[in-house]
């Protein structure tokens, strides 16, 4: 593979004008730090930044950076986007050995089509995206595949199964789970009954409280041929009536 280069030069000022003039200009605000040594605060040309980050190494791309006559070895340690246009509005570049081993970062791509998921209609999870591995900065692999041409449901690839070429340790568990095929999730509709079916009836409310008063309710009770109420013996006579005279 060929150096990737990325050209550098000092930055003095930090103020907000300046900065917003050199991206302006195309270029970003940087600062390059590690391997014991002081940082340095930089500015790099945009495009030449884009290069280097989307070469096919990816984020891991070993770079040599160029600053006035010293070169230096450095990775892209974090870079710094504006939320809405996703420009680059600052990187930072970490200064490496390349004779001492570093820890790294490492995506998983996944490869193939799993059967599981094509023909028993199950689901795939990708359960770990990187994974963290060990080695000099100039063997850090640009990513790992995952092949699921085999998986079936309730298989899985863990990290024990990557190919991981000679001189690279991975610093996780071998059993950690990659990607997963899990079967799918049946849920049962609750269909509710039709208005007006059997045992769907509703129970009849009995009211509480004193029976109705009234003439209608006497009415309703009286037995056939009873008296009406007031026609007692010993009730009081309707009004206006003469009281019954005695007899000698």
């Amino acid at each position: 593979m060929s150096e990737i280069v990325l050209e550098a030069e000092k930055r003095e000022l930090s103020t907000k004008g300046f900065v917003k003039d050199l991206r302006r200009d195309g270029k970003v605000p940087a600062v390059i730090y590690g391997d014991n040594e002081p940082s340095i605060t930089l500015t790099v040309n945009e495009k030449s930044l884009q290069a280097a980050i989307h070469s096919e190494r990816g984020r891991n791309a070993l770079i040599t950076l160029k600053l006035g006559t010293t070169s230096h070895a450095v990775l892209v340690k974090a870079i710094d986007r504006h939320p809405i246009s996703r420009a680059i509005r600052h990187v930072d570049l970490y200064r490496v050995s390349l004779k001492k081993k570093i820890e790294a970062r490492v995506p998983i791509h996944v490869k193939g089509e799993a059967p599981g998921v094509k023909l028993g209609g199950g689901i795939l999870e990708h359960v770990l995206r990187d994974v963290l591995v060990r080695c000099l900065p100039t063997d850090i692999p640009p990513s790992f595949d995952a092949d699921v041409s085999n998986l079936q449901i309730n298989t899985s690839i863990r990290a024990k199964d990557l190919i991981v070429p000679a001189g690279i340790e991975l610093v996780v568990d071998p059993e950690a789970i990659i990607v997963n095929i899990v079967a799918p999730t049946i849920l049962e509709e609750v269909v509710a009954p039709a208005a007006g079916a059997a045992g769907t009836a509703e129970p009849e409310v009995i009211k509480k409280g004193k029976p109705e008063e009234g003439a209608d309710a006497v009415a309703a009770t009286a037995k056939p041929g009873a008296a009406p109420a007031g026609d007692k013996k010993g009730a009081a006579p309707a009004a206006g009536a003469k009281p019954e005279a005695k007899k000698g």
